[in-house]
């Protein structure tokens, strides 16, 4: 447009996974809980924009009351990039289950919802998300992804009951993935249940 360039924000980056996991034993889903430094970012420009009108500056200014680490924690699906050639998308999926939540889940407990685009207004990557049913007795480990790639993960159990509540009380920062696959159970998975 009369000769000015426009550029896109463009990242690129890997396709990835995630894995809704509901425990049979305990009637409950197990999401993770992770420290996210872009959501902590976010929150300080919120608290602090001053921190931000000089960014051309080659330091970036301290804090005198810097905000507390929890702010940056967001609630999320067990989930992995694809970034291993050779390994099926299921593959990944059940290491990612092993390594963040430590359950031993085959091919077979997998069930493929849907793929869809995430970080459309930066990456476009395709996740793809799938369903697992485990149990107590395929716990082999207490998961937390591994330190040693930077990666500080809690596992969190929802017990089935309070999960729409849940997935609607903005008190707990979550991703859009365990609201949607929270509302795909509801509709697919809990009308077959047995009835207490």
């Amino acid at each position: 447009q009369n000769g000015t360039k426009k550029f896109w924000d463009f990242m690129r980056t890997h396709d990835s996974v995630s894995i809704l996991i509901f425990n049979t034993s305990r009637q409950c889903f197990v999401v993770v809980k992770q420290f996210r430094p872009a959501v902590y970012m976010c929150e300080i420009e919120r608290h602090h924009p001053q921190v931000f009108e000089n960014q051309d500056k080659e330091s970036f200014p301290s804090l005198e009351n810097p905000l507390p680490a929890v702010v940056g924690v967001t609630y999320e699906l067990c989930a992995g990039i694809v970034d291993k050639p050779g390994l099926s998308l299921e593959e990944i999926a059940c290491e990612e289950v092993l390594e963040e939540c430590g359950y031993r889940v085959s091919i077979a407990d997998l069930r493929r919802i849907t793929s869809y685009r995430s970080g459309v207004g930066v990456t476009g990557s395709r996740q793809t998300l799938f369903y697992a049913e485990v149990n107590d007795q395929m716990r082999t480990s207490g998961g937390g992804g591994q330190p040693e790639e930077g990666e500080l993960i809690e596992v969190v159990e929802i017990p089935l009951g309070e999960s729409m509540k849940f997935a609607y009380d903005e008190t707990f920062p979550k991703t859009m993935g365990v609201i949607f696959s929270f509302m795909w159970f509801h509709n697919n998975i809990a009308p077959k249940l047995p009835k207490k």
